[in-house]
């Protein structure tokens, strides 16, 4: 780790709600260290009401007006809402990770302990991130369509009324594994030829750490020079389960039904252009027109970390 720097600024996007539990006093907390060490620190709260597009927006730009880090404090999906304005703006981006899974974070080293993770946002420099797009909307993580926003909303569903644990997400993973699932007719081209198939669900992934982790051969070029596009033949619900299964072992990618391709650019059309599909972007929903386009940034974000993005070395 390098030596601490003096008299930094940072404008730090907060979303309390994220992770486990709210913790009422962080942002007092975040405050007390950073000015203890002679940094300088504002800070925008995420009204789980408001606007977060407007919130994130607003905080890019006072951290451009005043050359000051932004920092997004909260998990995946706020990270891409604060990312999104943090390469808009030109601004360097910091982590405070609070989410449940951590992938983007976990991935350049940046761990989930509040201390651990403010030493690294005043020692670090600002290193190069890959950033994926689909339609032009950035993801960090991961952009799917199918089966994975199912199982996102109704995880979501389930941390409401239980909590934010990740013995929930398995839970409410598994639940939905169980019900009837629709088939997608897509056409995918990644520049060799366009395919057409039938899939329960398509993902295309920005981080090697989440691929690792399911032994998928080639994952350490993921999030440095390649997107990689999962997609799985259709299959019951044993079948799902029994992948699910490989995937905990760290075994997809020995799966007959798993179909990866490392790819810099696919297109993905599902039937008549124009149709608005459920997209599910670094855990959050939405809804785009397709075809979907998806591709690598040509700029890259600058993030505050340890090492680049890599399939190893995982803090937690």
């Amino acid at each position: 780790m390098g030596e601490p720097q003096e008299g930094l600024e940072f404008v730090i996007v907060l979303n309390d709600a994220s992770g486990r539990d709210s913790d009422q006093d962080l942002p007092a907390r975040i405050r007390a260290w950073l000015g203890e060490r002679g940094h300088r620190v504002r800070v925008h709260g995420l009204d789980r009401d408001g606007d977060v597009v407007s919130a994130c927006k607003a905080a890019a730009k006072d951290a451009r007006q005043r050359s000051a880090i932004l920092v997004a404090c909260g998990g995946d999906g706020t990270i891409n809402a604060v990312a999104r304005e943090a390469l808009d703006a030109g601004v360097p981006l910091g982590l405070l990770p609070r989410g449940t899974f951590n992938y983007f974070g976990r991935a350049h080293g940046i761990p989930s302990d509040l201390e651990p993770a403010l030493e690294i946002l005043v020692r670090e420099p600002a290193r190069p991130a890959q950033v994926g797009l689909v339609n032009g909307r950035p993801f960090l993580v991961n952009a799917s369509i199918g089966l994975y926003p199912e199982l996102l909303e109704d995880r979501e569903g389930w941390k409401r009324r239980i909590g934010r644990h990740r013995a929930v997400a398995i839970i409410s993973g598994l639940h939905t594994l169980l019900r009837d699932h629709r088939l997608w007719s897509i056409e995918i081209d990644d520049g060799s030829g366009r395919r057409r198939l039938r899939t329960p669900t398509l993902v295309v992934g920005n981080n090697p750490l989440q691929f690792a982790r399911l032994g998928i051969d080639g994952a350490e070029r993921i999030g440095r020079d390649a997107l990689a596009a999962v997609t799985l033949r259709a299959i019951g619900k044993l079948g799902l389960l029994g992948l699910t299964l490989r995937g905990a072992l760290g075994r997809l990618g020995e799966a007959d039904d798993v179909s990866i391709r490392l790819v810099r650019s696919l297109s993905v059309s599902l039937g008549r252009p124009g149709r608005r599909v459920k997209v599910a972007l670094d855990g959050e929903i939405t809804r785009m027109r397709t075809p979907l386009e998806f591709s690598i940034a040509k700029r890259p974000l600058l993030v505050r970390a340890p090492h680049p993005a890599t399939s190893g070395d995982d803090p937690g």
